[in-house]
């Protein structure tokens, strides 16, 4: 019994396979049925632009450094703060180097003895002048000489509080020790802190940065466009300028430079740009804010137009498949710009054309 069940198996799962491949031969067999969405040839306005990244930035942003090397002895100012040309922000107290104490120290010495000597021959002078035993231009010399030696005296005493203290009490509000902001404007940052080590700017040194002053109020978007889309940008032209700290919100802005020399960035060629941008009194922009600017590079308004999706392309040829009576029929057409979405009809098509689409669904009869 079990035998004869076995065949009886094995002659069924033969018979469902072979019906089972007639039915998919028969299937691959029959004729397709494709349905395409259709378009139609329209009016429009066409503006093609590019997006380019880049930051906000204060056009005027200066690193305020000392002019002496020292020690930071108090900050009167912090980062946020806004702060005046020649205001104060900070005083240094100066750490004097020995070489150029010492030398001043002797010159002062040496200018007492000088004016020693001065006072000296000028009193033995007058006295004999006062006895009409010397001539008026003897006393004169005499008396030129005291006075020489009297300024040399104070100027020496000057140089030395300078050197040891960085500023002299004949030019206080001058001092050396004082910081002074450069530039009106916001306080960016403030690096150093009070009891910090600072060194003056020179050849072999560019200085500590005391504080970073920008002028807020004059803005820029710096940013980099490729070398396909360079060619297409003029000064000039108007931007567009959104941040994406601050939601919903854009600004106008006026390209202002481009670049004539690029740098490689991962391989690519690109340009700098910068554009002045126009930002409202109510609105705070911080510096370094990322942003995007989007600039107009062609635009043409009430031209004939489809979607892209609708155009085939044989070689350099470019046509679609325009509904007629009969059917649809390849028709060539010349374009325009495109937006990345829609593609200006330049010859061949008429306003109100329809044209096959993008292919919906394909069957079997």
């Amino acid at each position: 019994m079990k035998k004869h069940f076995g065949k009886y198996l094995l002659i069924t799962l033969i018979t469902l396979l072979f019906i089972g491949t007639f039915v998919y031969l028969f299937k691959r067999s029959q004729p397709k049925t494709e349905s395409y969405s259709t378009m139609e040839v329209t009016r429009t306005d066409i503006v093609r632009s590019t997006v380019v990244t880049g930051k906000i930035q204060p056009r005027d942003e200066v690193n305020v450094k000392p002019q002496i090397s020292g020690i930071v002895a108090e900050l009167y100012k912090e980062a946020g703060q806004t702060v005046k040309k020649d205001e104060i922000i900070a005083k240094l107290k100066v750490i004097p180097d020995m070489s150029s104490l010492s030398s001043a120290q002797s010159r002062v010495r040496l200018a007492e003895v000088n004016l020693k000597q001065a006072q000296t021959n000028y009193d033995r002078e007058k006295a004999l002048f006062d006895k009409s035993l010397v001539s008026a231009d003897e006393y004169e010399k005499v008396q030129q000489a005291l006075e020489q030696a009297r300024e040399e005296l104070s100027s020496a005493k000057e140089s030395l509080e300078i050197v040891r203290d960085g500023v002299s009490s004949s030019n206080a509000q001058g001092s050396s020790t004082l910081i002074r902001s450069t530039i009106s404007g916001l306080i960016l940052d403030i690096p150093v802190k009070v009891g910090n080590s600072v060194t003056q700017s020179n050849t072999f040194n560019d200085g500590t940065t005391i504080a970073t002053v920008a002028d807020m109020d004059d803005l820029i978007f710096d940013g980099n466009i490729d070398e396909t889309e360079v060619g297409k940008l003029s000064v000039g032209m108007p931007v567009i300028i959104s941040v994406g700290a601050i939601q919903d919100l854009k600004f106008d802005a006026k390209l202002e430079y481009i670049s004539p020399k690029a740098t490689a960035t991962n391989g690519a060629n690109q340009f700098e740009i910068k554009a002045s941008v126009k930002v409202p009194s109510d609105v705070t922009i911080r510096s370094g804010y990322s942003a995007n600017a989007s600039i107009v590079l062609q635009s043409a308004e009430n031209v004939l137009s489809i979607p892209e999706a609708a155009l085939q392309f044989e070689g350099e040829k470019t046509y679609v498949f325009l509904e007629t009576p009969a059917g649809y029929e390849r028709r060539d057409v010349v374009t325009g710009i495109s937006d990345g979405i829609n593609i200006e009809i330049r010859d061949g098509l008429s306003e109100g054309d329809t044209l096959r689409g993008t292919l919906i669904f394909s069957t079997k009869k």
